[in-house]
């Protein structure tokens, strides 16, 4: 096994332990905070939110990746960084509190305006820790970086807890996004603590911002196309319905999400290092590949099978059932599986230095989901328009999927067989998978709870049988 294979394989053990964690935590403390909060309340929350996320990827203008993949970075350079993106941050957070009304009439709801003051508080906090962060990062520190994401997820799930059961509504989720934050600094402080000195030299960090404008415009336009159908069907449908999608998305997506942040955390800084050798490019790549869709099929194709019973036992405030929730569940789920393997091209584009390559990829990849969830929204409503928006991000990754495999073999020389060889045992793993949920359904008698049961158990079995299968192989290998 090669050095950058063997940093692959430490940052997917800690920065994965850690991302399975954090969002495992993240699912269950929202799925906990329900039967507190009525769809209404979660509906505006999760609009918040998802307006916050796309303002937050413009924190530091894309200067953290740009840290990373330097060649070399002086202390001089890093002290006017600081100031520069903190500065940035809080000019930022201004902004998007002036725009607070704006936002909720352009969305008519009514007492939106006052929950956008967490999100703004939130940006000068999140661009304190980036110079952290990043160094952790550029040093392949994965242990420290996992610690930090664990402790402050756990922070702020215990915020969100807290506030849901004491009756504090909105607040509980819109609160717990902007302590995540506030953790994240202290954590990433303590790890790798950074005092920035009283000096500004906008000449010395000219170069990283040149190169990160172009990345913060790939970053926005990712998180807009990871947002875009939150902030579409709250104008279209209203926050009940956003609701309702957002149980399924949260469910579904949550694994691809924390395979996204593993992806970008682990991968790009070694493919910065391999890529001058398109052949160990490819080698970290492909093991990359393989490893993710191990991680990220099984549960996948789990929450499809598990969609009908899991939707039926949640509730919220009122005592109503998310069970409408289960038919987008399971097209989502089907869309994570595909969005995993697509997502691994942003950090081989970024680490070979070709930010324009995946801010057009983000851009197409916008155009494409907006586009589908505009005709959706206009052409149908309630139920069925939920419904739509999700076949929509089913629909979309074959068409990026194409496309990549193309680029790959244009410029990696990664052939179609290659890739396919590199699926083939998830691929089987999770048609045995299927075979045996619903060979054993009829066991269940039609329970919830047992059916439940059934597909937890077909899962363990199936993730041992690839772990032993993957041991095997790196016995071979030594």
């Amino acid at each position: 096994m090669s050095s950058h294979q063997r940093h692959l394989r430490r940052g997917f053990q800690w920065l994965g332990g850690a991302t399975v964690i954090a969002r495992g935590v993240d699912l269950l403390t929202t799925l906990a905070v329900l039967p507190f909060l009525s769809k209404q309340q979660v509906g505006v929350a999760s609009l918040l939110i998802a307006i916050g996320m796309v303002v937050e990827a413009f924190v530091g203008l894309g200067t953290r990746e740009a840290l990373v993949q330097a060649q070399g970075v002086s202390r001089a350079q890093l002290d006017t960084l600081f100031w520069f993106v903190f500065g940035a941050a809080s000019l930022l957070g201004a902004l998007v509190w002036v725009a607070a009304p704006l936002l909720q009439a352009l969305f008519g709801i009514a007492g939106m305006a006052i929950y956008f003051l967490a999100i703004a508080a939130k940006q000068p906090v999140v661009g304190a820790a980036l110079i952290p962060l990043s160094m952790m990062n550029r040093d392949l520190q994965y242990e420290r970086i996992a610690v930090v994401n664990v402790c402050a997820t756990f922070g702020a799930a215990a915020t969100r807890l807290g506030l849901a059961v004491s009756g504090a509504g909105v607040w509980a989720l819109v609160a717990a996004n902007c302590a995540n934050g506030l953790f994240t600094l202290i954590g990433a402080q303590l790890a790798r603590p950074f005092w920035p000195r009283l000096r500004f030299q906008i000449r010395e960090i000219w170069p990283l911002v040149h190169f990160g404008i172009r990345v913060a415009i790939s970053n926005g336009l990712e998180q807009l196309f990871k947002n875009v159908d939150c902030l579409l069907i709250g104008w279209f449908y209203g926050p009940d319905r956003l609701a309702v999608y957002r149980v399924a998305f949260a469910i579904a997506m949550e694994p691809a999400i924390a395979a996204g942040t593993l992806i970008n955390g682990t991968a790009l800084p070694i493919f910065a290092r391999v890529s001058a050798v398109k052949e160990h490019l490819a080698q970290s790549l492909m093991w990359s590949l393989r490893r993710l869709t191990v991680l990220i099929a099984p549960l996948a194709v789990a929450l499809i099978l598990a969609a009908g019973p899991l939707t039926a036992l949640i509730r919220d405030g009122q005592g109503h059932s998310y069970a409408a929730a289960a038919l987008p569940l399971e097209l989502l789920a089907a869309a994570a599986l595909l969005r995993v393997t697509a997502q691994l091209l942003y950090p081989l584009v970024m680490g070979t230095g070709r930010p324009g390559t995946a801010a057009r990829l983000s851009a197409t990849t916008l155009l494409l989901l907006s586009t589908g969830i505009l005709i959706a929204g206009f052409t149908f409503s309630g139920q069925t328009g939920l419904v739509a928006v999700s076949a929509v991000w089913l629909a979309v990754y074959p068409l990026l999927l194409v496309w990549e495999t193309r680029y790959l073999g244009r410029h990696w020389s990664i052939r179609p067989a290659e890739l396919a060889r590199t699926l083939m045992m998830p691929s089987i793993a999770v048609v045995a998978l299927a075979a045996i949920v619903e060979l054993t359904r009829s066991l269940s008698g039609g329970d919830p709870r047992t059916q439940l049961g059934l597909i937890l158990a077909a899962v363990a079995v199936t993730y041992g049988g690839l772990f032993l299968h993957a041991r095997e192989q790196s016995y071979r290998a030594i």
